[in-house]
């Protein structure tokens, strides 16, 4: 009877991660970022004549509408005009892949380099838990949230996040306790 093999090892580390693609090396975004760029494009994409069927297009009003939904919007409306004359030269109407690609991937760029846009997104994000209102976020905040989202979770559970973000104390998160449990979650910056 021939020995048995010994079967390899498990490697206990982590998953490899998925690989940039070309497109995404040559613009200089994450696969995380691709990856978004991809569903938001797949959600408006449409086929039409006399263009690349495998990515088909999009139309200059939805790629706006993209823009904005990969919280890469532009500044204004010349700024707008001036993506838009990147994206569509020939001014047909329709947007290709990689002349979106190309934009979206600027602009996300931009908005992870600019401190302001950074900072009003934390903002943004802050009001949402305190209802617009100058005030800390505290832990019926938190009760309030996690009830909308229909999630049911233990007090013990609230305070224990509480003190995470605040680094022991007990009773509300400030705006830059927010921002760093934001960052440190990978959500901002």
């Amino acid at each position: 009877m021939a020995p048995k093999r010994k079967q390899p090892a498990q490697s206990a580390t982590k998953p490899a991660s998925k690989r940039r693609s070309k497109l995404a090396k040559e613009h200089g975004i994450s696969p995380e970022a691709e990856a978004e760029i991809q569903e938001i494009w797949s959600m408006f994409r449409r086929e039409e004549d006399g263009y690349d069927e495998k990515h088909g297009v999009i139309t200059a009003g939805d790629a706006k509408r993209c823009l904005v939904a990969l919280n890469a919007p532009p500044k204004n409306n010349d700024a707008w005009l001036e993506l838009l004359e990147i994206m569509d030269p020939e001014e047909s109407g329709f947007i290709e892949y990689e002349q979106f690609y190309a934009v979206a991937a600027l602009q996300m760029n931009q908005r992870a380099e600019d401190p302001e846009a950074l900072h009003a997104e934390v903002q943004k994000a802050y009001q949402l838990f305190t209802k617009h209102q100058d005030r800390e976020i505290n832990i019926n905040d938190l009760k309030r949230i996690a009830t909308e989202l229909k999630e049911d979770v233990p007090d013990s559970v609230l305070r224990d996040m509480i003190r995470e973000a605040t680094g022991g104390e007990l009773d509300t998160v400030s705006i830059d306790h927010f921002e760093d449990v934001m960052k440190r979650a990978g959500v901002f910056g």
